[in-house]
């Protein structure tokens, strides 16, 4: 496995032809360069780990020197060979097998610079110092040297920085490090964030392999047509990786079967007579086949897979036991209805049920937001019509928001429309649905009356 090629795509590090980022990196990590040794160290460094550092930073009897990165770029990284071989049986068979290594200068070329010392940062002083930039090489070093709690360590930094930005890039690093759990994690975004993902730039840098797992998916919830276009800027991306011109043969070419893996004929044909027949990517006996397919009573046999995916199924959690309406209540002046809430898992909200008239059909406007902490997470301003029953009426954000356990979100309306609705009583402090535990709370922001006891917002619609 050639680490410079997998980090590429994620970051691109450039490499001065000196010692200066070693000696920037032993700053950072609190590892200077040498120094002349004068003090009693031994007596003043009350730790192992104090004293493992000091003499990593001095080099104070390194007995071996490692030249890590390309060959070009080379750092060379001081050493010893007892620390490392007692945190790593890779060190320890280089060092002490029968085919130990009896050189003092070792060539490490795939591993970057900054992951190597890092390792040695874990393996001398047990901290562990990662950043977005060097996890994923540090990953890669962790493997190749067999540190498990380190590669650990790097799977948990990358799963509570993963997001629908960066899940498609993860999920083609996971499969390659082989951490299924990872690889998990990445589908459960993907799948509940599917049109984010899709549009991010980190799916263009996918490889082919995993290309095609995931337009194969079928839980996806997203539209065919941004499936398509996703594949399409793949396709155009993957040209210019084999320096080839961006035209529609050439897409076709490098996407080869994984493009049957789109399902055409399952999109809306407006979508396909707007964004597919005008691509270039079909040709046109695909393409005739297809309108035959929308239009005609008999229909072509065709490549494509016309059966719409599931995609993922939403669920309900109801926070209220009973609704009612009176005369005098529930109004609705522009005020706001608000309640905390937190989950036990991973869950990605994708809008509230609220409840609407109590005296016949309306429209209602509504703004509904997602907060934690004061920040917001995602708003959206549409409206729905109450039919004037005690239903509760789907209201969704744009696109699912990804919500982290153990911790407090704020969910807000305002809605506008016929001041007299129904509203929930008998509210729940905690709710459980699908293995997912719901707790709520008051909050500060509801200036309407909504509370845990009763109010507005009677449901959230989520993805599990």
């Amino acid at each position: 496995m050639d680490c410079t090629k997998v980090n590429e795509r994620f970051k691109q590090v450039v490499l001065p032809n000196n010692d200066t980022v070693v000696r920037r990196m032993m700053a950072d990590t609190q590892i200077t360069p040498p120094a002349t040794v004068r003090e009693n160290w031994q007596a003043n460094k009350t730790t192992i780990r104090e004293r493992n550092a000091y003499m990593f930073q001095n080099e104070l009897m390194c007995d071996v020197h490692f030249l890590v990165g390309s060959k070009n770029c080379a750092q060379r990284v001081p050493a010893h060979k007892y620390v490392l071989a007692t945190g790593s049986s890779v060190f320890y068979a280089m060092f002490y097998g029968e085919l130990a290594e009896n050189r003092s200068e070792i060539e490490i070329p795939d591993v970057e610079p900054q992951a190597f010392v890092t390792l040695l940062k874990y393996l001398y002083c047990d901290e562990i110092d990662l950043t977005a930039d060097s996890v994923l090489s540090t990953l890669y070093a962790s493997k190749k040297y067999i540190v498990p709690h380190l590669a650990r360590a790097c799977v948990c930094f990358l799963e509570t920085s993963l997001s629908a930005r960066n899940a498609c890039i993860f999920l083609s690093q996971s499969r390659l490090f082989e951490e299924p759990e990872l690889t998990q994690r990445c589908w459960e975004v993907i799948d509940a964030q599917a049109e984010e993902a899709l549009k991010s730039d980190g799916f263009c840098d996918i490889d082919h392999t995993t290309l095609v797992s995931v337009l194969s998916r079928e839980t996806l919830n997203a539209k065919e047509s941004v499936i398509f276009e996703a594949a399409s800027l793949w396709a155009e991306a993957e040209c210019s990786r084999q320096d080839l011109k961006p035209t529609p043969d050439n897409k076709r070419k490098v996407l080869g079967k994984s493009l049957y893996l789109v399902r055409i004929p399952a999109m809306p044909i407006d979508d396909f007579a707007n964004e597919v027949a005008t691509s270039g990517l079909l040709t046109l006996e695909e393409t005739t086949k297809i309108f035959l397919h929308f239009t005609a009573r008999i229909k072509p046999q065709i490549d494509f897979c016309s059966k719409p995916r599931v995609g993922l199924k939403p669920r309900r959690v109801h926070r209220f036991q009973s609704s009612a309406y009176r005369s005098n209540q529930w109004r609705y002046r522009g005020r706001t209805d608000s309640i905390q809430f937190a989950v036990d898992k991973r869950i990605f909200i994708a809008g509230y049920g609220l409840y609407g008239s109590s005296s016949g059909g309306h429209d209602y406007k509504v703004q509904i937001e997602l907060k934690r902490s004061g920040k917001i997470l995602g708003q959206r301003h549409t409206q729905f019509f109450s039919d004037g029953s005690s239903n509760t009426f789907p209201v969704l954000f744009e696109h699912p928001l990804q919500i982290e356990p153990d911790a407090y979100y704020t969910a807000s309306v305002i809605l506008d429309g016929n001041e007299l609705s129904y509203f929930g009583q008998e509210g729940l402090t905690e709710v459980s649905c699908c293995d997912v535990t719901f707790q709520f709370q008051c909050s500060t922001e509801s200036t309407n009356g909504t509370g845990v006891q009763g109010g507005q917002i009677p449901e959230m619609i989520f993805y599990a």
